[in-house]
């Protein structure tokens, strides 16, 4: 799994490729101390994940993720932040990132974010999840209703399950659990399903396991 590492702090960066290079299963390709540089780096290096701190020279916030993303759609970004504001997180994930850390997190359970947003998972810090998981309405954003069967798709994507899971568990085809998932993005407003979690837990629908969820 091809890292790369976005912070404008030599000694964050130092430290975190220092710390990655213990893995046998991760290799640091580049690092990075300004958005340019790392959109640069992005498209030349091609990474799996690119790590990053929220606030570098060039751009801040969700305008750093999106950049990122435009320079390399293939790339899972992890946020590695000080910043765990509520409106920093959900910005963050409307972009499109795909994990949400503080740097208050452990080495392994960094490492184990790493791994698991590499895999297809998305992954949100315990802390920065409360922050946005206060109650809202319930009301959907386009005024569209669940149906049934789309509250148990939702209810089980919260319990971690990826689409295939979900088929097996609701013995339906898993194209047709994408059908299903599809809705519910479009009926929330969303994109993926870290934002859609942290939508319908704001909700009322639905509880966030303190893990990653599936996000093909």
């Amino acid at each position: 799994m091809r890292v790369l590492i976005v912070d404008d702090h030599p000694m964050v960066r130092q430290g975190l490729c220092a710390f990655l290079a213990l893995a046998d299963d991760l290799k640091v390709v580049g690092q990075a101390a300004d958005l340019p540089s790392a959109a640069a780096d992005a498209r030349r290096l091609e990474p799996d994940v690119v790590l990053l701190d929220l606030v570098v020279p060039g751009a801040r916030g969700a305008t750093a993720v999106a950049a990122l993303r435009a320079a390399c759609p293939a790339a899972r970004i992890l946020v590695l932040t000080s910043f765990g504001e509520p409106e920093r997180v959900r910005e963050a994930l409307q972009a499109g990132a795909a994990g949400y850390l503080l740097k208050t997190v452990d080495p392994e359970d960094l490492l184990a974010a790493v791994r698991q947003v590499a895999g297809g998972r998305s992954v949100l810090d315990p802390e920065a999840l409360r922050a946005v998981t206060r109650p809202t309405s319930r009301r959907l954003p386009t005024g569209e209703a669940l149906t049934g069967r789309e509250q148990e798709v939702l209810r089980l994507i919260s319990e971690g399950l990826g689409n295939k899971a979900i088929a097996q568990r609701l013995r339906i085809a898993e194209k047709t659990v994408k059908v299903h998932v599809g809705h519910i993005y479009g009926k929330l407003g969303v994109e993926g399903r870290a934002q859609a979690l942290v939508l319908a837990a704001r909700m009322g629908l639905v509880c966030i396991p303190p893990g990653g969820v599936d996000d093909p």
